[in-house]
This record gives C-alpha cells, structure tokens and sequence, in this order.
C-alpha cells in the first residue's frame, strides 16, 4: 500500500487518475489535512513537524509501504520524519525538481501559495548541488490563482496559472511547485516547446510507486489489488 498525505481533497482524484492510468492495482491510502498548510503557511513549516510525524507514524502502522507527501510546503518535514515512521517517505516534488535542474539553467518557480516558494528553490538548489549542475532559480507568486483553487474553480485556476507561464521570460524550464497545479499543462499547447514546464504529481507518484515495489521484495504484505 501506498499512502499519501495531502493538504486539499482535490488532489485526491488526481492522484486515483494517475494510479489508474499508470500503476493499475496500486493501492492508495489517502489521507486529507488541510488545517496543515493553514498552520505552515502562517508560523512555518517546522510549525507542524510533530503533527506530521505523528500522521506518517499512523500510516505506516497501517501498513503502508512508503508514504508521498503531496504538499510543497511541508515536504521537507515530512521527509525528515522518515526514520521515526520507519518507511521511505517522499516529497511529490523531488523528481520534477530532479528533472528541472536536468533540462536547463535558468528555471524559474510559479506558486499559488506563497509559503511554497522557498521550500521549492531550496529543493531545486538542493537538486542542483546533487547533480553538480548550477540553476539560476526565480520565484513568482500567481496572484489571485488559490483563492479559485480554494473555492473548488479548478478551471479558473488552470487558467490563471497558464496564462502566468505565458507572462514568464527569461527562462528555460518553468516549475509548477504544487501538485494543484498540474492541471495548466493541458492549456499549454501554445508554448510549442520554447520552454519545458514541469509539474509534479506524475513521476512524484512514480517514484512512490517504485519504493512500494522496493519494499515489497522483502516485504510480503500485498500492496496490489486482488484480481489486478
């Protein structure tokens, strides 16, 4: 079993999606915490680390096999809570960052939250310094984007994201440093490859779904549906 901790409902169905289209009979655990980026973004997210440890110790007690945290703001807290849960637990945005500092120098970084644009650049440079690469990272917060995402306009907000990667010069890779945001890529068929946009659930959940696999080598519990 795979679980995944989130900070909006919404992503819950996204993540369904992916596991339906690209890891057939994955068995996700779901668990929804909102007031977590509530209190992150006002104190910091260092503000919630006892919670979240507490949560991911729960999850794997539960009998998950890894844990994908599918917040930005609290990713590094909840990876730094790994040997206490005792399973792998990932951050949803280390492959995409991984991947952007890959495909080019100059990145810059688009947030609907404000509290998810230095977690992210310090990830980046993170990224950066493991692949011996140099990143010259931006950030930009999408003004008015989470007030729709907040009052469920997902369109609205897939809309106002796009149209701020088509405002953004000056770079090679844009990252898209929430998860919520994935749904802009779609809209995005006019850029015609001046600029790689990344987001992050589709290899975040891949690389969960990899650990997964990993543990069940010597792990026999059953983390695939039965019948799939």
């Amino acid at each position: 079993m795979l679980a995944l901790l989130h900070t909006s409902p919404l992503h819950v169905p996204v993540f369904d999606a992916l596991r339906d289209a690209h890891h057939p009979g994955l068995v996700l655990r779901h668990l929804v915490d909102e007031e977590l980026l509530a209190r992150a973004g006002a104190e910091g997210p260092e503000a919630v680390a006892e919670d979240v440890g507490a949560l991911l110790v729960g999850l794997a007690a539960e009998g998950a096999g890894a844990v994908l945290c599918t917040c930005s703001t609290i990713g590094a807290v909840a990876e730094s809570a790994a040997v206490r849960a005792g399973v792998p637990v990932l951050r949803v945005d280390r492959p995409m960052a991984a991947e952007a500092v890959a495909d080019g120098r100059r990145v810059v970084v688009l947030a609907a939250v404000a509290s998810t644009l230095e977690p992210t650049a310090r990830l980046l440079a993170e990224e950066a310094h493991r692949a011996g690469r140099v990143a010259e990272v931006r950030t930009a917060l999408v003004e008015g984007a989470w007030e729709l995402f907040a009052a469920g306009d997902t369109e609205a907000y897939a809309r106002r994201i796009a149209d701020a990667v088509r405002r953004t010069v000056g770079a090679e890779v844009v990252v898209l440093a929430q998860a919520s945001m994935a749904g802009a890529e779609r809209l995005l068929g006019d850029l015609d490859g001046r600029v790689r946009v990344l987001s992050s659930p589709r290899p975040g959940l891949a690389a969960a779904a990899a650990e997964v696999l990993r543990a069940r080598g010597t792990d026999t519990d059953t983390d695939i549906a039965p019948g799939s």
